[in-house]
Parts: structure tokens; sequence; C-alpha cells
């Protein structure tokens, strides 16, 4: 049994964590798995992602403790590092990817919603970074990611204390954009939010991510170096043209797929 499950339905893939038993906890496989599909999504010239848990208890309860217990201080180095990779190759993916969050998700699981471009959360979801209570800290990027969404004050206490979010204050926080909906909604409304997304100009929204990935910890002027390159590049594209052309003729836009890809 694979431990992602991969679907895909018109521009949008979905990937399940498939790991059930074990709360879908997050080992080197899963990690991997993970990364190598949204790049695949990518090449294939899809237009969104949308991860999620198998089951409905979690979304994934955090790293594997039996692999992390393992290991030596030089194991647990490099596991951490391909992680950060992995996460960070997600957060940077050229098209979005988005959390569904059926459940629990501690730990790395929370890491992973903090890498993608944003989560839809099921109002069972909860989070949190536990790990100073097991004498350990986040090592898939949470102690950088957290404060960034949510502000050094509130990261630095969810961490220190291991408290966890409910949906509803993590949406009070602005973790997510999209007001907690019932479990049964969660997966239709994260892949609508994609097609959404998928049916905007496929360049417009690479040129977006793209910023805002720059525009994270640069200085407001070199942000705004970076876009301006990328809005007139933008500007006189075909793509804007076929925008301007559908909208003046009252029409939905008909956008192709970069670089010629089906």
């Amino acid at each position: 049994m694979s431990v992602l499950d991969v679907q895909r339905t018109g521009d949008i893939a979905t990937l399940t964590i498939n790991r059930p038993e074990a709360f879908n906890a997050l080992n080197g496989e899963v990690i991997g798995a993970l990364a190598a599909e949204v790049t695949a999504a990518v090449a294939a010239g899809l237009r969104g992602v949308v991860i999620t848990g198998a089951g409905e208890k979690a979304f994934s309860a955090g790293a594997d403790l039996k692999e992390i217990a393992a290991m030596g201080p030089d194991q647990a180095r490099e596991t951490m590092t391909r992680g950060q990779r992995a996460f960070r190759a997600i957060e940077q993916a050229p098209i979005p990817v988005i959390a569904a969050v059926n459940g629990v998700a501690l730990g790395g699981g929370f890491e992973l919603i903090l890498a993608c471009t944003f989560p839809v959360l099921s109002t069972k979801a909860s989070m949190g970074l536990p790990e100073s209570g097991l004498g350990l800290i986040p090592g898939y990027g949470g102690t950088q990611r957290l404060p960034r969404v949510l502000g050094e004050k509130v990261a630095a206490h969810l961490m220190l204390t291991g408290s966890r979010l409910d949906a509803d204050r993590a949406y009070a926080l602005g973790l997510t954009p999209l007001p907690p909906v019932d479990p049964s909604e969660l997966l239709s409304t994260a892949t609508a939010v994609a097609e959404k997304i998928a049916a905007q100009g496929p360049l417009a929204v690479r040129a977006i991510l793209h910023a805002l990935d720059v525009g994270r910890d640069a200085p407001v002027d070199s942000g705004l170096a970076v876009e301006t390159g990328l809005a007139a590049l933008a500007v006189a594209g075909a793509e804007s043209g076929e925008g301007v052309a559908a909208f003046l003729e009252r029409r939905p836009a008909k956008f192709a797929n970069p670089e010629g890809r089906p």
C-alpha cells in the first residue's frame, strides 16, 4: 500500500497521506513522495495541488517518533535537512499547494501546512507544535514560518507551551483565508478554491507566487523592484492580451499552459 494516494481531476492533483493507522505521521518516505508529486504536478502542466490526510482523525500527527527515536545527531541533521528542502520545494512551487486539514495537524504536520500556499480547515481541525513537551524543537521550518504567519509573540507562545489552535482561532489569527467548513465539505471546498485559481492566468499565478516568496524576507524596495519586473513582463505578454480581450468581449478567458504544456 502506497503511503501517498495520488488522484488527478482536470488540472488539480489531490495528494492524500495514507497512513491512517499512524495518524498519517510523516516519515522520510512520505515527505519525499509529497515533494516529488508536487514537482511532477508542475511538470505535467497541472495548475494546483491539494494535500490532505486519510481518514477523519488526522491531517498528520507529525514526524514519525519511532523513526526519530533511533537516530543519532548526524542522522537527525541529515533527516531534518532533507525534510526542510522538501518543504521548501513545496513552498516555492509555481502552482498553489492547498492543505485540506481534516483533523489534528501536529509538529511536522503543522509545518507542512505552513509550507503550503494556504490551508482550508475543517471545523474539527486543530494544529500545534508540541515538540517542547518532548524535549525537542520543530525541525521542518516551524520556528521560521510560524512567526512570519502569526507574529512572533503568538508563535512563541504556541511553541513554548505546546498549545493547540482550533479551527476558529486559526481563522481569527489569519492562518487561513476561509472560515472553517464542515468535514463533509472540506475536500470539495479546497478543490473549488484550487480550481478557481486554476482558471486564472497561469503565468500570472506563477509571478504572484514568486513575488510573494521573494518579498517575504526582502526589504520593501527590493520586493517592489521584483514586482515591477514581473508586472512589466505580464503587461507585454500574450497571457494579458487574452485576459484583456476576454474582459472586453465579456467572455471567459482561455489561458494556455506555460511552455505549451497540455
